[in-house]
């Protein structure tokens, strides 16, 4: 009988699912994993220190989404700043382009968040559990006290760290010290709670179970990044010219006395590596760039008393014996690009104007006619004060003396309010008709850096000829 397609066994009689074994990564020391190290406690340092830290009384970094307003180290954006969000965007789209066409996946292997959460989780298991071969040997054994306690102790610690990796990610939107004190009275928000139960479970899941197969199968990263690479991009490769044929000998044996490569077969490459593939295969999608193969393979070299580099950092073209050329004209343009827009958008940033006005017209009236032959017409000025400090500010009409502002409030604002003020302009007849363009200036009185110009649109009364 024919089976149905998706059902548990082929005709064969063999499983069509087949699960996914575990990788047991051995750990290794060398100078990229000692980067490696360097880069996850800069970036979890980052991520767990920064919202503790105040700047001008304000958190670091919080993205305040019901006042619409997000602090970054002592700036205000407000969501005018829109502009700042697409070029961090860009930022974040030419610097992949940029790194991965000079090195591969380098973010895949030292900066992604799957690969900094999952060194942790590893680290964890590495302490409670031991080395591979004992974590092997646990998984392994049968259920006892000290497998029930070492298992039991992994899962705490993993669950605690996810849970405070969740409650560190919610401070980023909801200030954190009020967060943790609504924790601890029992006062939690729905929103906040989900949130945090959210980004826990993820952490937990993809971290400590998911792991590769984050890498392997759900990132569209690993799908794509071929489209970024050429024959000049450095990429971790194993030296077939050199290792083959492979093969395992005697430390005093010389390998072209034996017809044998440098690759002694010792399979440490694998066993080091987080996703489970042998590099010496190939260039594989399944590859994070981590760069363990290559500090384990120069281990076995220096003890086999062979020059290093079996497994480096190199390119096609020079596996290929051919000339290549790192430094090539995409990566040029791509750096080039990257310079002037990060600096542009630094200079805008701290440059910018902690003001901004809007005029919008009573919708009720076109004009007013008043004693005296003069015209009024009526606004609401919308102001921000996107400032950290206080200000008064006074608006002047800069290309007509005869047009008279008589405004229906104040414009004194604390910091970071939004105020709407009456504005009424007066404008004599013989100024014109039609539609009259009157330019005005805001200016902070306290600070004459802080000044803005918005033009007005005044209307005014048109006069016709009768037909005789």
């Amino acid at each position: 009988m024919s089976q149905e397609p998706g059902s548990e066994q082929s005709g064969t009689g063999e499983s069509l699912y087949r699960k996914e074994p575990k990788i047991y990564a051995r750990q290794v020391k060398g100078k990229f994993s000692r980067l490696r190290v360097i880069a996850v406690w800069a970036l979890l340092g980052l991520y767990y220190l920064l919202p503790w830290i105040n700047i001008n009384g304000k958190q670091s970094i919080l993205f305040d989404l019901p006042a619409r307003k997000f602090y970054i180290f002592g700036l205000t954006f407000w969501p005018q700043d829109f502009i700042y969000l697409a070029l961090l965007m860009i930022t974040a789209g030419l610097s992949l382009f940029f790194f991965t066409a000079l090195a591969g996946r380098l973010w895949c292997g030292f900066a992604c968040p799957q690969t900094v959460w999952t060194e942790t989780f590893m680290w964890i298991e590495t302490w409670v559990e031991g080395d591979r071969n004992k974590r092997i040997k646990l998984d392994k054994a049968p259920w006892t006290a000290e497998k029930i306690l070492r298992k039991s102790a992994k899962q705490t610690l993993w669950i605690f760290f996810a849970a405070w990796t969740g409650f560190t990610f919610v401070g980023f939107f909801s200030p954190i010290r009020d967060l943790g004190s609504a924790i601890a009275d029992f006062s939690l928000g729905p929103w906040e709670t989900f949130w945090i139960v959210f980004y826990s479970f993820a952490t937990y899941g993809n971290a400590g179970f998911l792991r590769e197969q984050v890498c392997k199968y759900m990132c569209p990263y690993a799908r794509f990044q071929s489209a970024m690479f050429d024959q000049d991009t450095l990429i971790i490769s194993y030296d077939p010219d050199r290792g083959e044929p492979r093969g395992g000998r005697r430390k005093t044996d010389k390998p072209e006395d034996i017809g044998l490569g440098d690759c002694i077969n010792c399979t440490l490459c694998v066993q080091v590596c987080p996703t489970g593939i042998d590099i010496r295969n190939g260039l594989q999608y399944e590859c994070i760039a981590c760069a363990a193969c290559i500090d384990v393979c120069d281990q076995v070299m220096d003890k086999m008393e062979y020059s290093r580099g079996l497994i480096r950092y190199t390119t096609e073209h020079a596996l290929e014996h051919k000339q290549g050329h790192v430094m090539r004209p995409r990566l040029m343009v791509y750096g080039a690009l990257l310079l002037v827009i990060i600096s542009g958008t630094l200079w805008s940033m701290t440059h910018r104007t902690p003001l901004r006005a809007d005029l919008i017209r009573d919708r009720n009236a076109l004009y007013r006619e008043l004693p005296g032959d003069l015209i009024e017409n009526v606004y609401t000025l919308k102001i921000t004060n996107m400032d950290n400090a206080p200000h008064q500010y006074e608006m002047q009409v800069l290309n007509n003396d005869a047009v008279e502002i008589d405004l229906g409030g104040s414009l004194e604002l604390k910091a970071e309010q939004v105020s709407g003020v009456t504005v009424r302009l007066r404008i004599p007849k013989s100024a014109g008709q039609g539609v009259q363009n009157v330019k005005i200036g805001l200016q902070a009185i306290d600070d004459v850096s802080i000044r803005t110009e918005i033009t007005a649109k005044a209307l005014m009364p048109m006069e016709f000829n009768n037909p005789k």
